[in-house]
């Protein structure tokens, strides 16, 4: 029975290896606090890189902007107001988004900021793309992901709840509960057959980035 997250304090690639393919949902706790990328990577840093880079912001690559109907592309995503940004000044549009980094260069400057995580299997495949989530409060609606292989997703800043339901195939075994992680914490969950939304708390913002393996 699935009732909940395996959680793991920082483990090695060998002690990782019985639970690197499971079904089950987990929390490796202070798994990636020693990225760079939690100090240095926001809004700012990001703007930056995508304007200095020629072409990074007509690439194709998929741009979510849940139920931030308004930031259509990152070209808008880029153009907020600072007080908007900030959620500062009374600013109640909040905000929320997501794309793929599928432009190389930029992806290759990103991935400076963090290393391939060093708990996955040696011979796992990763994708020539990863994902950028940021904002605050309101996340992802529950959804199942059509992809080929599993994911992990590592918190940067702020804190995040994590709400999983099962898929009909596991409904015997398989119970819809939810979990919290913070900055530095990575998350391994098969989103093929749990569906999964996510929020953060009210005020905070939180930033995260996510990949697969296979």
């Amino acid at each position: 029975s699935i009732d909940g997250p395996l959680v793991l304090q920082n483990i090695t690639r060998s002690d990782f290896a019985p639970f690197a393919y499971s079904s089950q949902p987990i929390i490796i706790k202070n798994a990636v606090a020693h990225w760079p990328a939690l100090k240095l990577l926001n809004y700012s840093y990001l703007k930056d890189l995508y304007e200095k880079v020629p072409g990074a912001m007509d690439e194709d690559c998929q741009f979510l902007h849940f139920r931030s109907a308004d930031i259509k592309s990152l070209k808008d995503f880029f153009s907020m107001p600072k007080s908007r940004v900030e959620m500062k000044d009374g600013s109640d549009l909040t905000w929320y988004v997501g794309w793929s980094n599928c432009h190389p260069v930029v992806l290759e400057e990103l991935r400076k900021l963090y290393p391939r995580p060093h708990f996955l299997p040696e011979d796992a495949e990763m994708p020539n793309t990863d994902y950028i989530f940021l904002g605050f409060e309101q996340g992802a609606f529950m959804h199942l992901d059509y992809i080929p292989r599993l994911m992990w997703q590592a918190q940067l800043q702020g804190n995040k709840t994590w709400v999983l339901a099962p898929t009909p195939e596991c409904d015997s075994v398989c119970h819809t509960f939810s979990f919290y992680v913070e900055p530095g914490d990575a998350v391994l969950v098969d989103t093929r057959m749990w569906y999964h939304g996510t929020s953060i708390p009210k005020g905070q913002f939180a930033l995260t980035i996510q990949s697969e393996y296979g």
